[in-house]
């Protein structure tokens, strides 16, 4: 691994441990016990965010980060073992098959998603992409013993382990591990914040933002900022203007997403920080998706002001999404920075 200030076993642990939406509270365990020493209050509310407040100030603001992870969930067993699940979060089916799998029943099960083989497809089926249904879990056992441990409704995440590559690593669940890391340490690096932070480790945002409006409508932040990844198109193929935005360029300020406008004077104030720190951005401009940031704004109350933070990334919503290093340590710096100047946004 270069020699980057990144705690490498952390991110590890934190990446590979199971949160399906809903399911989060292996991961949020993991979080709260890094976190355990460094705030002024730690809580988890009836929903399942873990809340991480630190006090400085009378002005409120929260930032999030969300811990779930696309995942899958069993609606049955059939006759002869194969398990069968819907999706939680989006999906695309041609990324699931052949998949290693995890199965949290009553003990934990390795399985593989399984599909009709090619060899038996029509020419038709060779040309469409797999529905979810048409696929199954393979955990190697007989009916009885995978219904024994497997009820319906049993959480199912992908089986997938950090690696570095080159500059990058790669795993599952970067989206949105990644984010987690960075608040996490940028909370902890923060000396000091001149307002009230609640850093918000939400639930359940990959199936519709639940944690996030929950925790906003608590706390009634004045500002809102999220840390999330975004779509890092720079791939072949890909005129400039459809990059979205680009490894190793630093953080991405998000401008705006499929579900929000971030307000403009944060996303400068954002990008002065990042200059007068000398932290490597880039502007993010995305079409379509949404993230946390929609719920900090509208579902306050107040109608909070808002930005993200966002961690370039490849290969969204597959088992290796990959961001570069350098990138996430300049996330890490500009989220220190706001936590610790985010009172002179009031002044101006």
């Amino acid at each position: 691994m270069p020699e980057l200030s990144v705690d490498f076993a952390l991110l590890k642990q934190i990446c590979e441990t199971p949160g399906a939406p809903g399911f989060e509270e292996p991961v949020r365990t993991v979080v709260e016990h890094a976190l355990s020493g460094f705030a002024d209050e730690i809580s988890t509310d009836g929903m399942g965010n873990l809340i991480v407040r630190k006090k400085g100030g009378k002005r409120k603001v929260m930032a999030a980060a969300h811990l779930d992870e696309i995942a899958l969930i069993s609606t049955g067993v059939d006759k002869n073992g194969f398990i069968r699940f819907h999706t939680l979060g989006g999906f695309d089916a041609k990324s699931l098959l052949n998949q290693r799998v995890i199965v949290h029943g009553s003990r934990d099960l390795p399985g593989i998603i399984g599909g009709k083989a090619p060899h038996t497809q029509s020419d038709e089926e060779k040309k469409r992409t797999p529905k979810t249904t048409e696929l199954f879990i393979d955990c190697g056992l007989n009916e009885e013993e995978v219904s024994k441990a497997v009820p319906v409704g049993t959480p199912i995440t992908r089986d997938q382990s950090l690696k570095t590559i080159g500059n990058n690593i790669s795993c599952k669940s970067l989206d949105n591990r990644i984010s987690v890391y960075i608040l996490l340490e940028a909370f902890r690096q923060a000396a000091s914040t001149g307002v009230d932070l609640y850093a918000v480790f939400t639930v359940q945002e990959e199936v519709g933002l639940r944690g996030a409006r929950v925790a906003a409508h608590a706390i009634q932040p004045e500002v809102g900022l999220a840390l999330d990844v975004t779509l890092a198109n720079d791939l072949p193929g890909a005129d400039t203007h459809q990059k979205i935005s680009v490894l190793g360029e630093g953080t991405a300020i998000k401008v705006m997403d499929g579900s929000v406008i971030c307000t403009p004077k944060l996303v400068t104030f954002l990008e002065t920080l990042a200059l007068d720190h000398d932290i490597a951005h880039q502007r993010e401009l995305l079409t379509a998706g949404g993230t946390d940031t929609a719920a900090l704004q509208y579902l306050t109350g107040v109608g909070a002001q808002v930005g993200c933070v966002s961690t370039p990334t490849r290969y969204l919503h597959t088992t290796v999404e990959s961001c570069n290093l350098a990138d996430v340590l300049s996330g890490i710096k500009l989220t220190k920075a706001f936590i610790e100047q985010a009172h002179t946004y009031f002044a101006l």
